[in-house]
């Protein structure tokens, strides 16, 4: 079994050294590491004691270009990927051809056969950045609309205004059903949302939404680095927000991606501080784990507890050592067992490295992979076992 390793308290001892008038403060100890110097390289003092996990078994086989769309038009970006009630389907969220629906009048969110035939489409003129997504027990789609329409977005298409910061439910055949946030306004809960991330849909209904995106790329906290994690009711009440931005257990640099285990855990992928925080379903904090890499989309399989966890994005700048890939774990024992590299590329996914990889991932019951891919890589990508 892999070791892994809890980040430790981010404020270190203090010595003051004087010479003179001149005093240095040096932190050591626990303090969060820079990497590289760039902004949000900062990572929690224990990423440095887990060793990169770069090479395990690849059972599966690569399935590039995966599934069409409606009128055959092309890929754009997708993020929000998730798996259909029946378990076989699978729903995505392309953004509309390039990297945002702001400007278009396509259907962006899809579903597929396996196959790849699209089933059905809906959510036009509705959506300017679908980025998370998760189905429910009754086959609802729930969509994370991560931001608002640029100005630049505006002056070209009016009608984009008051979309944006909002998590949207829509039945299978794609009617509206919910609305939660304040369209086209960021702020806070209960009210409003902060460019969020994902969505999830636990087994007794209540329903977790993660944000800030931009959080990430931050070293300190800030009017948009709150990082968060809101509940609520099923009907849409607002039950509590836990969390905000920082290093240590419990605090967060993004909450990009959710996941829940078969025990009702629920898996916080921190993004900006590479790791997986385990939560109760209440927000008490039982564990932390770096051995799954800065991840951008999280999915474990309820029936098997096996953890699929994709990583998009790192680079000897923000998460040193490790490289961009999906590695495949046990939710119960923390084991990665095995690691599917990045494709090759003309330009890396992220913000630099080598190589790409998607950035939504989902599995379905006979344990095919299907990841939503970001950057110079687009489109949908299928993992079949071998």
């Amino acid at each position: 079994m892999i070791k892994t390793y809890k980040s430790g308290p981010r404020a270190g001892t203090h010595f003051l050294l004087k010479a003179g008038v001149a005093v240095v403060l040096l932190s050591i100890l626990s303090a969060p590491v820079m990497a590289q110097g760039r902004r949000g390289a900062i990572q929690p003092a224990a990423h440095a004691d887990q060793e990169p996990i770069n090479s395990r078994p690849n059972p599966y086989e690569t399935q590039r270009n995966f599934g069409t769309l409606p009128d055959g038009r092309s890929w754009g970006s997708v993020s929000a990927v998730n798996i259909d009630i029946d378990g076989i389907n699978v729903w995505a969220g392309d953004r509309c051809g390039t990297n945002s629906c702001a400007t278009s009048d396509v259907d962006p969110i899809v579903k597929l056969d396996p196959d790849g035939n699209v089933l059905t489409s809906f959510g036009a003129g509705l959506i300017i950045w679908p980025h998370g997504m998760d189905v429910d027990s009754e086959g609802n789609v729930w969509v994370v609309d991560a931001r608002a329409a640029s100005a630049r977005e505006l002056e070209a298409n009016p009608g984009a205004a008051g979309k944006g910061h909002t998590v949207l439910k829509f039945s299978p055949e794609g009617e509206l059903l919910m609305t939660l946030g304040t369209g086209g306004e960021a702020g806070d809960p209960p009210t409003h949302f902060d460019a969020p991330n994902d969505v999830l849909i636990a087994p007794n209904g209540t329903i977790y939404v993660g944000d800030t995106h931009g959080a990430q790329f931050q070293d300190a906290a800030g009017p948009t680095s709150k990082s968060r994690i809101s509940m609520f009711e099923p009907d849409g009440t607002f039950i509590k927000s836990f969390g905000e931005f920082g290093y240590e257990d419990g605090q967060f640099r993004s909450p990009h991606s959710l996941a829940m285990d078969s025990q009702g855990r629920l898996f916080v992928a921190d993004r900006g501080n590479s790791r997986i925080q385990i939560f109760t379903q209440d927000g008490e904090h039982l564990d932390t784990w770096y051995q799954f890499s800065r991840i951008s989309g999280l999915f474990i399989d309820p029936s098997t507890d096996m953890l699929y966890a994709i990583d998009s994005e790192s680079d000897d700048n923000y998460n040193p050592g490790w490289s961009k890939g999906l590695r495949v774990g046990n939710a119960r024992t923390g084991e990665v067992l095995y690691f599917v590299p990045a494709h090759e590329s003309s330009r890396p996914s992220g913000m630099g490295g080598v190589g790409s990889m998607g950035e939504g991932v989902t599995v379905d019951r006979n344990g095919v992979v299907y990841a939503g891919e970001v950057g110079p890589v687009q489109g949908m990508t299928k993992f079949i076992p071998r």
